[in-house]
């Protein structure tokens, strides 16, 4: 849940791409303060890379690091977390207990996912950040202050949470002092050959098997998949090829099946059929909604393990929803099995989208023609 660092591990960027040198040279900077820091960037960028830089970099590197994500965790939990508690505040709080803050004395403090906060926990970390003061869970008056350097990350777009009531304005002026945003594995590929072979390093020493090389064509797919899951993909998908070929050399049937189908090249060592023009358009909301409407897949296990995982952001997923209400006019019911659900899943799948302010008004659809076709799904209004 919550990791303390006292020592210093071997953390930095591996990339020779415009984008990395940029980052660098902005990170050098940040450690220079002790500014409050706000990356941004999608799911597997390495938002936590960075966070460790500026703080291994800065005056405050010999002092503690804490991590905490922040997403998932009831409010009560986070609260307690961060600020401690008090004996009897809660059912088995049998003691009095330090929070996070007061475990990294003139330390840094890192926030992953805090667009996650509920709006009371917003005020709780903005009184906070106004005073510096500790008050732990259940106390009445404030336990002590600390001196601590706050970095934050998100991969929401919190102008966007603003605007929809769901963030404090507040907040993201306290926390959006030296803003980071790390840009997606796909706008600087140049980075995948070098990213690989530090992995395929790493892995061959770690799991104790003989080193392994990759073979062009397995380089040029590697560097034409779009990585949806940006460097923690990339890192899972080495981690599986290194233990797959055992100290031969990689080629392109050792790759996963995704790597490879997504590859758009129609000569060398393998052709792959024409690639579908739905699945061709740019990003990542497009790809799934090919895969459920051209492939069949159901929207329970295309979309929403992703979105709970956030790996897809509420953009994303408004993305997917009008892409299907483009296809069936506006209508919710055959949205339902266009994204191949049964009947029964339609008031589900409507809550899911309401309670995560996805539920895009079916009326501007309407003047669409339909382009749903095939005898299982009636045009129907």
């Amino acid at each position: 849940m919550a990791v303390i660092t006292t020592k210093q591990p071997e953390v930095r960027l591996i990339g020779k791409s415009l984008a990395i040198q940029a980052l660098e040279a902005e990170i050098e900077s940040a450690s220079k303060s002790d500014a409050k820091v706000l990356i941004t960037g999608e799911t597997g960028v390495g938002k936590e890379v960075v966070s460790r830089l500026i703080h291994h970099r800065s005056a405050r590197a010999s002092a503690g690091l804490v991590t905490l994500n922040c997403a998932g965790l009831p409010d009560s939990l986070l609260e307690s977390e961060l600020f401690g508690h008090v004996r009897g505040s809660f059912t088995g709080a049998y003691r009095d207990k330090p929070g996070l803050l007061e475990m990294a004395p003139n330390g840094t403090v890192f926030l992953d996912e805090v667009g996650e906060m509920s709006t009371r926990m917003q005020v709780v970390l903005l009184r906070f950040l106004e005073s510096g003061e500790i008050q732990r869970v259940g106390a009445d008056r404030s336990h002590t202050r600390v001196n601590v350097r706050l970095i934050t990350a998100t991969n929401r777009d919190l102008q966007a949470q603003i605007n929809a009531g769901a963030f404090r304005e507040d907040l993201y002026f306290r926390l959006n002092v030296i803003r980071f945003s790390i840009p997606p594995l796909r706008e600087r590929i140049d980075d995948v050959p070098l990213l690989v072979s530090h992995y395929v390093h790493g892995f061959s020493q770690s799991h104790k098997v003989q080193a392994t090389e990759i073979s062009s064509e397995a380089m040029d797919a590697l560097m034409a998949y779009r990585w949806p899951g940006n460097i923690r993909e990339l890192k899972n998908v080495v981690e599986r090829i290194v233990l797959r070929a055992s100290g031969r050399i990689i080629k392109v049937a050792d790759l996963p099946p995704e790597v490879v189908s997504a590859r758009p090249v129609a000569t060398g060592p393998f052709v792959s059929d024409p690639v579908d023009p739905l699945a061709a358009q740019t990003g990542r909301a497009e790809e799934l909604a090919a895969l459920m409407i051209k492939q069949g897949e159901s929207f329970w296990s295309a979309v929403y393990p992703s979105f709970m995982a956030r790996d897809l952001t509420r953009t994303d997923l408004r993305k997917i929803v009008q892409i299907g209400l483009e296809t069936t006019n506006g209508n919710y019911r055959l949205l339902v099995q266009l994204f191949n659900m049964s009947g029964e899943d339609y008031k589900r799948f409507l809550s899911f989208l309401r309670k995560h302010d996805c539920h895009l008004p079916f009326q501007r659809f309407r003047a669409v023609p339909a382009r749903l076709q095939g005898p299982n799904i009636a045009k129907t209004s």
